[in-house]
């Protein structure tokens, strides 16, 4: 079997970047494309070029259209809204679309789910094995404690970072308010400023840090009297989600339309 072809979505972005060099590594895979916004410096160049070396073949496009036609996967770290208009375009598409946008309301995952009767979709929070096996083990924690154990979620990450809390921490508090039987819309507490009263019994607490070069750090916190458990991952290099994007594609290919994650790549469901 041929190795399927990979667009990246945004490759002038920091994880842009990152996912070109890691799929062009591969033996695996091939890096057909890279989109970018309209009227974007870089559309309309060879990446080698842009990258500051020499051309390497692969374009650079602000019409999505014409490099997805022959793509069997995209990778897609970008915003909200050029998600979503990926998403419309691989409609009943045989490429398989990979999803760690972060920021995504309630209303856009629903979107995507639809999309997902007739597209291959595989959307995660966050694709390193390390997160995923740690989200594992928040929830069988959550599900082993009850609510005299207080759950808070601490997430870092570098000061250009847009949204919060990050998808990350949404998932390991997903996966507390799973453990705990309960809806975490119900239990979410996301920031606490002045006389805010004593902590709600059951809440699951979110606090955001931003600064410097993080590259993600997360910490899930059950405090009860007299202990404390703390869960942790940090990622000390970008790549390892890109490797992960990376593996998800892969492991997209010839699955049927659907809405999967990491847990369904890693054989962890």
């Amino acid at each position: 079997m041929d190795r399927p072809g990979i667009v990246v979505m945004g490759g002038s972005g920091r994880m842009g970047r990152m996912l070109c060099e890691v799929i062009a590594a591969s033996d695996a895979a091939r890096l057909v494309g890279v989109t970018e916004a309209p009227g974007h410096p870089w559309a309309g160049h060879d990446l080698g070029e842009m990258l500051g070396g020499a051309t390497n073949g692969v374009p650079v496009t602000d019409d999505p259209i014409s490099v997805v036609a022959n793509a069997q996967a995209v990778i897609d770290f970008t915003t909200p809204a050029a998600t979503l208009a990926m998403s419309d375009i691989l409609k009943g598409s045989a490429a398989a679309h990979v999803i760690g946008t972060t920021g995504l309301s309630v209303d856009d995952i629903a979107r995507l789910d639809r999309a997902a009767s007739r597209t291959t979709i595989v959307r995660a929070g966050n694709m390193s094995l390390g997160v995923n096996l740690l989200t594992q083990l928040v929830r069988q924690v959550a599900a082993a404690l009850d609510e005299d154990y207080d759950i808070e979620v601490i997430e870092g990450h570098h000061r250009h970072k847009v949204d919060a809390p990050s998808g990350t921490a949404l998932m390991l508090g997903e996966a507390a308010a799973a453990g705990r039987g309960v809806a975490l819309d119900a239990v979410a507490d996301r920031g606490r400023d002045g006389m805010t009263g004593a902590r709600t019994r059951g809440a699951i607490g979110f606090h955001a840090i931003r600064g410097g070069d993080i590259i993600g750090e997360h910490d899930v916190l059950f405090a009860a009297d007299g202990e404390r458990i703390t869960l942790r991952h940090v990622a000390s290099d970008r790549s390892v989600f890109a490797r992960g994007a990376l593996k998800a594609a892969l492991w997209a290919q010839g699955k049927n339309p659907g809405a999967y994650d990491m847990l369904d790549v890693l054989g962890l469901r």
